[in-house]
């Protein structure tokens, strides 16, 4: 292979002749690609697709699990691979695999890495991957052979599994030392998916630093910095069921993984990842950014106030924030968005607190993280802007945010008696909430000499997670039971069990008077499917998984959901099977059903869609291709289809958007959609080879894997002229890949509104709209909630003189905003009416204030005249509510600075309220707190309040002797 340097892997190296990294990684694809034929693919976005369980891509082979497992379709492009490689962009933060907090203590650990990797799908096996490892190493990356050591797996009797000699006699055969090639135990040299799945022995590939022709065999897996495993080649080729036993897999698989920081650090002969070209121009834009010491590469206690750790975790996490937000994972609340919300966060601490740089240092790395990673990863330069504006936002939030927390850890410890702990709701609260590091919490109060109620706080902890454990993942258990494992998989290919054809679910058309007409459909069926096994048959209460040669049932895919309906057995028409859920598994489609009878392999069924439900799903995807045009033709080409979800009550369509969707911007998609819907397009569908439909100008696709042939859904416009060469078409209308099912009119969906919009994350908004009869529904609830706020309006204008008509007034507004904010109307609507209820609101409790301040004044005039020049003042006075009451007393003490005044006002409930203030001059002695507390107590109330000022409530019984104790009580401290 031709290289464009010559590698010097010797002691000299590390000065000019020193392979760049993304050289490196260039010459790492080039190897596989050109000398081994490979399939070169791009890297997959850290945001796993289709795998609720893990929060970022964390490794290279997670884009290729379906091929592990065996559920790949059949006919999607990944299903044709045999030879691929590719430099992957790997998150490991949060979760199993959380390097967060290690991050910068070390010269190692990182958020972000590229993972460098080759595989082999049932293609070739142990000999020609350690082959081909051995000759990239030695003979293209020159690095010494008696640098390098080899593990394999030694065995494990506890679960029946001999040493993996074929993989030690491989690396003999190549030249390596016996003394270089080492058995290591199941801990060590065995790799697994999961607690479940696809398994095997792996060797790995040691460096050492230090050479010199010594023997370092004995340091390799011990966690010496000098010897440093560099490769894992992993062989698949078993599967760890339920039970934890081990099978045989059908098909062997190979899957390796090289760290290209760590390959880099030892081509350019350096110790630590920080000090490659990887990351010393990220260093040096901090050092200049902040204007503090440069960055020495000190760990431990020789990096004083640990500046150096600071760079570190700057430096990594910055990467981490751009690769993320360029895949479309933003700083948030939940999951993945909160890790990283927590990653921002801990960069910006260091950036403030250590390296004492000014706010916007963080953003400012952007550009120098993209000339470094840009040419890899082209997306990068396309959102460098985008990514530097989320940045600073979510920094200067977070520095309001450690304002707001250092103030209330203040006030805290202010209330707190002596010799106790901090009380945990509040750091709970802190952290959960504001986002406060716990560890600045902990640092804060180990300044005080306060301890943290550690014991309450993680018993907060532990019931936030199994709250959360019990949120959206919570019922899918169950349902993977219906996922055909690997071996079941297996069993049907290997019988030539053909792949269900499901291209029955598009046979409808439309009859005569508009309505839709759906083709029966007959089938056989195949395999029953049930405690992760294939089966001939199920009996009468049993839960199983059909599967069929043919069906009309949708299984659930690309965010529709599936249909439901039922099937009966020829012969038998009165017993109905009732369809639960559909399922598509490796090109098989999955029926849950629970049989009524036995049903057997072998028998003849015909299938019955729920029609309603199907056509209600059919127009709401419709409905969403619509929103999804009409959302770009008024926010802009940029705007980015982010997830959906097609269901037959209503669709949910997640988008890229700079900010919220205005009012007007909200009006004018609906009517972008109402337009095409007037309009009455021809939904055109045919399938298309993918390498064609991908060409096509302006397509709208999400990131998933589709078939080949694809299906096109173009509206309005034929599909054959989207596909010639100068066609805009796609850029006019919705022309979309995908495998829905779709009206044939767009006529049909009648009537789309936009019920609700808001942001998940900053940069992404979620809108949820319905259909039809429903959007007709939504429109006229919010003419009628328009009509009750009209109504509010026009009575508050007439401002009335009464203090109770105002106050029914303001809670009359208070309930109808609760209605707006809950009630599906279109959103545009809901926006108005809420910023013209806040305004009542506002209008409505200023018209109380300023009518309670007259009564109150009135009051005290007819008061001081009463009690004129009196040190103290005790009285009753009628009064609507203690809010009153309390601006009497207010207005008294104003004009009579140096009266303490106490008053009570009997209710029609019998209650007696109570409110006091103290004049300043008799503090300390007289506090109007104890003086509420002994005039309410005589009451059998309670009360509360300041020294200054008090107030409570009792029972009317009580009140002539209350009088007396105020008087008293007053006397004796005056």
């Amino acid at each position: 292979l031709d290289v464009p340097w010559r590698w010097r892997c010797s002691p000299r190296r590390g000065g000019a002749g020193c392979p760049p990294a993304g050289q490196v990684r260039a010459a790492f694809l080039r190897f596989f690609q050109e000398r081994h034929g490979h399939v070169r693919l791009p890297s997959a976005p850290v945001r796993p697709r289709g795998d609720p369980r893990l929060l970022f891509v964390n490794a290279g082979m997670n884009q290729f699990k379906p091929i592990f497992l065996g559920t790949v379709h059949p006919r999607s492009e990944l299903a044709r691979h045999r030879r691929v490689v590719n430099s992957q962009k790997c998150v490991r933060a949060g979760g199993k695999h959380n390097d967060l907090e290690d991050v910068g203590r070390d010269t190692y650990h990182h958020t972000f890495f590229e993972m460098l990797g080759n595989w082999s799908f049932g293609d070739y096996f142990k000999e020609e991957a350690c082959s081909m490892a051995w000759e990239l190493l030695t003979e293209v990356y020159e690095i010494p052979r008696d640098r390098l050591y080899v593990t394999y797996f030694g065995g494990d009797s506890s679960l029946g599994l001999s040493a993996d000699e074929e993989c030690r006699d491989v690396w003999l055969r190549l030249g390596v030392p016996a003394s270089h090639v080492l058995p290591f135990p199941l801990k060590d040299n065995f790799w697994e998916m999961g607690d479940t799945g696809p398994c095997g022995p792996c060797t790995e590939i040691h460096y050492d630093h230090v050479g010199g022709g010594r023997n370092a065999a004995a340091l390799v897996n011990q966690g010496n910095p000098d010897v440093v495993e560099i490769w894992n080649l992993v062989f698949m080729q078993y599967s760890r069921e339920v039970e934890g036993n081990l099978l045989p897999l059908p098909q062997h698989h190979v899957d390796t993984g090289m760290g290209l920081e760590r390959l880099v650090t030892v081509l350019q002969n350096k110790r630590s990842n920080y000090d490659t070209d990887l990351f010393t121009p990220i260093l040096d834009a901090i050092h200049k950014g902040c204007g503090g010491p440069k960055y020495q590469g000190l760990v431990g206690d020789a990096d004083v106030g640990r500046v150096n750790m600071a760079y570190r975790v700057v430096a990594d996490h910055v990467r981490t924030l751009c690769v993320c937000i360029t895949d479309g994972i933003y700083p948030g609340f939940s999951g993945a968005e909160l890790v990283l919300r927590r990653i921002l966060r801990r960069a910006v601490r260091f950036c403030s607190e250590v390296l004492h740089a000014p706010p916007g240092l963080l953003a400012s790395l952007v550009p120098t993280v993209v000339e470094v990673l840009g040419d890899a990863y082209p997306e990068l330069t396309k959102n460098a802007d985008q990514i530097m504006d989320i940045i600073n936002e979510n920094e200067a939030a977070f520095l309001s945010s450690l304002d707001r927390g250092r103030r209330i850890i203040e006030r805290t410890v202010q209330q707190m008696k002596p010799s106790t702990d901090f009380p945990a709701e509040v750091a709970w609260s802190l952290y959960g909430n504001l986002g406060f590091p716990l560890d600045l919490i902990y640092l804060m109060l180990e300044e005080k000499g306060i301890s943290l109620d550690l014991a309450a706080f993680n018993k907060l902890d532990l019931e936030d997670a199994k709250r959360k454990a019990g949120g959206p993942q919570a019922g899918q258990l169950e349902a993977t039971n219906m996922h055909l494992d690997v071996h079941s998989l297996a069993h049907l290919r290997n019988n030539n069990v053909p792949a269900t054809d499901d291209s029955p679910k598009y046979a409808y058309t439309l009859g005569q008077h508009g309505q839709y007409e759906f083709s029966p459909c007959q089938a056989t069926v195949l395999m029953l499917y049930r405690d992760q096994s294939l089966q001939k048959e199920a009996g009468a209460g049993q839960r199983c998984g059909v599967i069929l040669d043919r069906t009309n049932f949708y299984a659930e895919q690309g965010g529709q959901a599936s249909d439901k309906g039922y099937m009966i057995c020829l012969g038998q028409q009165e017993i109905l099977f009732p369809v639960e859920s559909v399922r598509l598994c490796g090109g098989y489609v999955i029926h849950e059903v629970t049989a009524v009878e036995t049903l057997r392999a072998g028998d003849q069924v015909q299938l019955f869609v729920d029609e309603a439900q199907r056509l209600a799903c059919m127009t709401n995807h419709t409905a969403t291709h619509l929103l999804n045009f009409a959302l770009r033709r008024v926010l802009g080409d940029s705007t980015e289809q982010r997830g959906s979800h097609v269901t037959a009550e209503q669709l949910r369509f997640d988008f890229d958007t700079k900010g919220p969707v205005t009012v007007e911007q909200l009006q004018q998609v609906e009517q972008v959609v109402q337009d095409v819907i007037k309009r009455n397009e021809t939904v055109h569908m045919a399938e298309v080879p993918l390498t064609l439909a991908r060409r096509v100008q302006g397509l709208r696709a999400v990131d998933e894997g589709y078939p080949d042939p694809v299906r096109i859904v173009s509206l309005g416009v034929p599909v054959e002229s989207v596909l010639t060469c100068d066609s805009e078409a796609a850029t006019q209308t919705s022309v979309e890949l995908c495998c829905g099912t779709h009206l044939l009119q767009t006529g049909a969906v009648e009537d789309l509104a936009i019920i609700s919009e808001r942001q998940l994350v900053k940069g992404i908004s979620r809108v949820i709209a319905v259909t039809g009869g429903q959007a007709k529904q939504a429109r006229e609830v919010g003419q009628c909630l328009a009509v009750e706020v009209d109504s509010v309006s026009l009575r508050m204008k007439q401002r009335s003189t009464s203090i109770p008509e105002m106050q029914n007034l303001s809670k009359e507004v208070g309930q109808l905003t609760k209605v707006v904010d809950s009630t599906a109307i279109p959103q545009w609507q809901r926006k108005e009416l809420q910023k013209i209820l806040k305004a009542l609101q506002r209008t409505a409790n200023t018209a109380v204030r300023k009518l309670e301040t007259q009564q109150a004044k009135e009051k005290a005039q007819s008061l001081l005249a009463k009690h004129c020049n009196q040190p103290v003042i005790v009285d009753t006075v009628p009064a609507d509510s203690l809010s009153i009451l309390m601006k009497v007393v207010n207005q008294l003490c104003d004009k009579s600075p140096g009266t303490s005044v106490l008053l009570l006002s009997p209710q029609v409930s019998g209650e007696v309220l109570c409110a006091c203030q103290v004049s300043k001059n008799c503090l300390p002695v007289f506090s109007a707190a104890d003086w509420a507390v002994a005039v309410c107590t005589q009451m059998e109330g309670k009360a509360g309040g300041s020294p200054v000022v008090a107030k409570g409530s009792g029972n009317a019984k009580g009140m002539q002797g209350a009088l007396t104790t105020a008087l008293e009580f007053a006397q004796s401290k005056l």
